[in-house]
Formats: structure tokens, C-alpha cells, sequence
């Protein structure tokens, strides 16, 4: 893809699941046998989307949930459109560190649009783990937001939906589809130039 109109980072302490929604999201797949691996930094990945019969790239950071590398995690922040902030209703320490990542990413785009989202949601319906953020604190707290997600990356739960909503807001912000039709705009005439310059060349 030679564009991303819409730039959207993954935010969350380690282990709550972020990788593995990116990857059912994009590849449409979970892989249970692979081991645990730490994000270093962050990782991208692309996707086509539409809405409303429209065409767009988003491009996806999954960043690092580990303290070690905030000070690095930081500047995939810069830009973004949109956000989600992934916890994991079984692990309340998950939640609280919640509000440290909020408040980081409005320190750096104060008007990024911001997306809750419980994983796992498979093993809390399968009883293979107990709740402990209770679902009043989350409305509460989700409140002023996008929107808030529970999904499941092995099961697929609510994985397309949530960034169909991401992608959908998106497109109906009216002042980002002007800089995302102006960027279309100047990369059309950039690969114009291009194209005109590499014709004064002979390749013979």
C-alpha cells in the first residue's frame, strides 16, 4: 500500500492480547501453540477497508505494552487518528494501568479518537477465568469515548466490528476526510512528477 489514511495504535499493558487481535484482524487467524513473544517497540501491519462505499488503507501500530519501552512506544502516537486501549477483564491491574496509557496518548494527540476494548472474551464465557472489572465500572469510565469493545481474537467476537466502527468514525470526521482527500491529492501529483521526471531519462 502506498498510503494509510487512517493511522490507528494499539495501546495496553503486556500479555492482555494485543498482537494476537492485530493478527485475527488482518490475517484472519490465532495461534494458540506460539509462544509469548514482547513487542520491542511497536509493529505494523495494513489493511483495505470500506465505508459507506468508499476505499481506505489504514495502517495499524501495535506497540509495546512493557514499562521498559514507553519512553520508545511514545512516538507511534504522533498522528494517530485513532486508538485502542486493549485490558483484560480478568486482570483489574490491566484496567488501572489503563488510565496511564490514556492519559500518555492525550499528552501527545489530544484528539485522537479513543476505543476501550476487554479481550479474551472466550475464556471469561467459558468460566476458564473470573471477572474483576465490573462491567458498571467500565460503562462508567467509557463514557466521553468512542466506544467500547469486548472481543475474542481466537474466536473472532467482535474483532471486524470494532474497527469497522474505528473506520466508519473516521470517515464521517469531516475534517480528517479533508486531510486525507488533500494528502490522496499531493501524493497523486508527487507520482505525476515522478513519472514525468523518469521520462528525461534514458535507460538504453
Amino acid at each position: 500500500m502506498s498510503r494509510c489514511d487512517f493511522k490507528i495504535v494499539l495501546l495496553g499493558s503486556e500479555h492482555v492480547g494485543k498482537t494476537s487481535l492485530v493478527l485475527r484482524f488482518v490475517n484472519c487467524r490465532f495461534n494458540a501453540d506460539i509462544p509469548y513473544q514482547n513487542t520491542v517497540g511497536a509493529a505494523f501491519c495494513a489493511k483495505a477497508m470500506q465505508s459507506n462505499g468508499k476505499n481506505f488503507n489504514i495502517g495499524i501500530w501495535d506497540t509495546a505494552g512493557s514499562e521498559r519501552y514507553e519512553a520508545m512506544t511514545k512516538i507511534y502516537y504522533r498522528g494517530a487518528h485513532a486508538a485502542i486501549i486493549c485490558y483484560e477483564p480478568s486482570s483489574v491491574a490491566s484496567w488501572k494501568r489503563l488510565r496511564h496509557w490514556l492519559q500518555e496518548l492525550r499528552g501527545v494527540e489530544e484528539n485522537c479518537k479513543v476505543y476501550l476494548c476487554g479481550t479474551k472474551k472466550d475464556l471469561l464465557d467459558g468460566g476458564y477465568v473470573c471477572r474483576e472489572v465490573p462491567e458498571d465500572t467500565i460503562a462508567s469510565y467509557t463514557q466521553g469515548l468512542c466506544g467500547h469493545f469486548f472481543t475474542s481474537s481466537k474466536t473472532g467476537e467482535n474483532v471486524d466490528e470494532l474497527f469497522q466502527k474505528i473506520v466508519d468514525d473516521c470517515a464521517a470526521d469531516v475534517q480528517l476526510m479533508k486531510n486525507v482527500e488533500d494528502m490522496r491529492l499531493q501524493l497523486q501529483k508527487e507520482e505525476v512528477a515522478f513519472k514525468a521526471k523518469s521520462k528525461d531519462y534514458c535507460f538504453c
